[in-house]
């Protein structure tokens, strides 16, 4: 192997001039379908009752901005036909929290107000009669309709009508995002899918993949079939097939080290950087393996207390190092055999350590070494950062200049890695970018950002005394593609001083990922 340089962050000034050229998820699972509840509901009922739909509809989306509509497509992708329905005014919460459990127990479908939406869903559900609370005036519903008021003010349960479940619902799961606003809308469809028996996931960010407990309430039902019986409400969900994608996902990719398939933004990650056996690169470098993973839980014990959601500890793997001496094959760059790698990304694994492996290209290309590591990058829980400082042109050499990267380059590895987790039904993978300069990545307004099987994140590589690094955050920051994620680096030596965790996740925005070196 050449003998690998010092980075040239240990000599590097950041100037002004040169670059201005958690949460945890909350689950709420409930269900009516047990074989008592529908014998109960059925007792001294005559007729058809409710008939829920025996064949799932398949997945869909619904914006729950109208209450009445949201209502109403809730209904239709539920509820064959049924002779009961509850109608509430969307107007007062109480009101139409009490109808709403009244609907759910009765195994009714519950709509809002008195408009077209509800009128015509009622035809379609060949409804006879409405259940509604005093004073809500139905006249506009159809003159046929018998009504059934309820005083809300007295017990409103001695009045409601006993109806019958004439046909089960095929197996249903409703998705909601509690970060949402609350709705009449919402409140409709979960009494709704309660009335059918099936199930309520609360699922934050309003991604079912995002964490271990939304994948575990999404699961069962996408082990069964994937594309049918998901209704989620919120157009964040993304439409149809995105839907129906993430939760076929659930069922069968691997997870996350703390659970989940998608990085960003259920957690945050703090990294020992450097490579095994060469201390001069790093810390993660100066002692073993077991040493490292030492170092990383320690790290995130030490941020956890300052953060809102959790903090996992990783490591950053510098995997090819840039060369003083041009080698064999003339790319000034060292590559790691990844059998020596091995044993710490398997180590890392065991440990639930997240891995991000590092390259110094040299005069090759980005896409050329990260295809030397692709069976460890098969891992669910390795990444890869791409380091633009060390990617020279063919008259360059290391020390001399400070490279640069096209975004075309970068945009072939995001599109081979994005292929990779997707085939290989990988969770989503941390792309690093790293960057101290605007020139290191060229035309950077053209990175791909698109392909959410990865977390694109730009890594400010800055280092020297607070306001030079402040600048550099600020100036990497500027016109910065929609959808990358910030990462930030404490130099144990060079920084001066050397930010303190509760300083690091003081900074704007909070750094996503935090590496040591």
């Amino acid at each position: 192997m050449n003998p690998p340089l010092r980075s040239l962050a240990s000599r590097r000034l950041i100037l002004t001039g040169t670059l201005a050229a958690g949460t945890s998820a909350v689950l709420a699972a409930c269900s009516d379908s047990d074989d008592a509840t529908q014998k109960k509901a059925t007792k001294g009922g005559k007729g058809t009752g409710t008939r829920f739909a025996a064949t799932a509809a398949a997945n869909t989306v619904v914006d729950p901005a109208d209450d009445a509509a949201a209502a109403a497509a809730v209904s239709a992708a539920v509820v064959e036909t049924a002779e009961h329905v509850a109608v509430a005014a969307p107007g007062s919460a109480d009101a139409l929290s009490t109808i709403a459990d009244l609907a759910a127990k009765a195994h009714i479908p519950l709509l809002l107000g008195t408009g077209a939406a509800t009128a015509d869903e009622l035809t379609r559900l060949k409804t006879t009669t409405v259940i509604h609370p005093k004073g809500l005036d139905i006249t506009g519903l159809g003159e046929k309709l018998k009504s059934v008021e309820l005083d809300l003010a007295a017990d409103p349960a001695t009045d409601m009508p006993t109806t019958t479940v004439g046909q089960k619902a095929a197996p249903l799961l409703l998705l909601v995002d509690p970060t949402e606003k609350e709705t009449p809308g919402r409140t409709a469809a979960v009494a709704t899918v309660r009335a059918a028996g099936g199930t309520v996931a609360e699922v934050p960010g309003s991604d079912p993949r995002a964490t271990g407990d939304t994948i575990q309430a999404v699961k069962p039902h996408a082990q069964k079939d994937p594309s049918a019986g998901v209704i989620a409400l919120g157009a964040a969900f993304g439409d149809a097939a995105t839907l129906t994608e993430r939760v076929t996902a659930t069922a069968d990719v691997s997870e996350l080290p703390g659970g989940g398939q998608v990085v960003f933004p259920h957690r945050r990650m703090i990294a020992p950087y450097g490579s095994p056996g060469t201390p001069s690169l790093g810390v993660l470098g100066e002692g073993t393996v077991d040493e490292a993973i030492a170092l990383a839980k320690q790290y995130a014990k030490d941020y956890q207390p300052h953060s809102d959601v959790p903090v996992q500890p990783a490591f950053e793997i510098i995997t090819t190092i840039a060369s003083s001496a041009a080698g064999a094959d003339g790319d000034y760059s060292a590559e790691i055999d990844p059998e020596t790698i091995r044993p710490w990304v398997e180590a890392a694994g065991k440990e639930g350590i997240y891995v991000v492996l590092d390259l110094q290209p040299g005069r090759t290309d980005f896409l050329t070494q990260a295809k030397l590591y692709e069976d460890l990058l098969k891992h669910p829980h390795v990444g890869l950062a791409l380091d633009p400082e060390w990617r020279l042109k063919p008259d360059q050499k290391h020390m001399r200049q400070i490279g640069s990267v096209e975004a075309a380059e970068i945009n072939t590895v995001i599109t081979w890695l994005a292929d990779l987790v997707k085939s290989n039904r990988l969770p989503q993978k941390v792309l690093i970018l790293h960057q101290f300069q605007l020139a290191m990545i060229r035309s950077r307004q053209d990175v791909d950002t698109s392909r959410e099987e990865l977390a694109i994140t730009l890594h400010a590589d800055g280092h020297g005394v607070r306001s030079e690094k402040m600048a550099t955050w600020d100036a990497l920051r500027t016109d910065l593609p929609e959808g990358i994620w910030m990462a930030w680096k404490n130099f144990i030596d060079e920084d001066k001083p050397m930010f303190t965790p509760e300083e690091t996740y003081a900074i704007e925005p909070r750094p996503w990922f935090v590496s040591y070196q």
